[in-house]
């Protein structure tokens, strides 16, 4: 991503929210065949101080990317909207996309079937729990443990990560407040990351 210091975000807890916030990721691998992308749900080892993920892939995307022979990108999209210039002061003329993205960098540990079972089994109740007749795994281990054969899961320790988030911090207060009201209405999640960002409004560094 372009080099714009007031837009980062260097807090690995901020990174860590947005994953949790946004868990749909779109992997990228630089392969002998060149590049190759895939989109898969992750999930946070919340018990570790490092940002390390887990995921799967459905097979043959394992071979396509090469998965644990080379370093990979994991890209997370958080909130983001156009920002249209009618919204600014007159004369400013420049309209923007806005956006909170995560870039992050390391290389896949390969997991065995029964790790790889355990982390299917807690992204399966991540998101069942609290739903009305949720469905889990355990329900039918054995007709799950075959299907789940046809994955590999994954792990990643984040060696480095580039994140952003661009929330009109460039503008003075009113202007802000004032986009943040128009997206309101339509994108109230970016409306929040505009607002949590606004009490914490820096200017570059120099």
């Amino acid at each position: 991503m372009r080099h714009t210091p007031r837009y980062l975000m260097t807090d690995p807890a901020e990174v860590k929210a947005l994953v949790r916030a946004h868990p749909w990721a779109t992997f990228v691998s630089a392969t002998s065949r060149g590049l190759v992308a895939s989109h898969y749900p992750v999930l946070l080892e919340e018990d570790d101080d490092s940002i390390v993920i887990l995921s799967h892939f459905g097979r043959p995307d394992d071979e396509l990317h090469e998965l644990g022979r080379h370093e990979i990108l994991v890209i997370v999209q958080g909130p983001h909207d156009y920002v249209s210039a009618s919204w600014y002061d007159p004369g400013d003329i420049v309209s923007t996309w806005n956006h909170v993205t995560a870039h992050l960098y390391g290389t896949p540990q390969l997991l065995s079937d029964e790790e790889n079972y355990a982390v299917l089994s807690r992204l399966t109740d991540h998101f069942e729990d609290g739903r009305p007749g949720g469905r889990h795994l355990s329900d039918d281990e054995a007709g799950t443990r075959r299907i789940a054969k046809g994955t590999v899961g994954l792990r990643m320790v984040v060696d480095r990560f580039d994140a952003r988030a661009k929330l009109s911090q460039n503008k003075a207060p009113h202007v802000r407040d004032h986009i943040t009201t128009q997206l309101e209405p339509t994108n109230p999640d970016l409306a929040a990351a505009m607002r949590d960002a606004g009490g914490r409004v820096a200017e570059p560094p120099h």
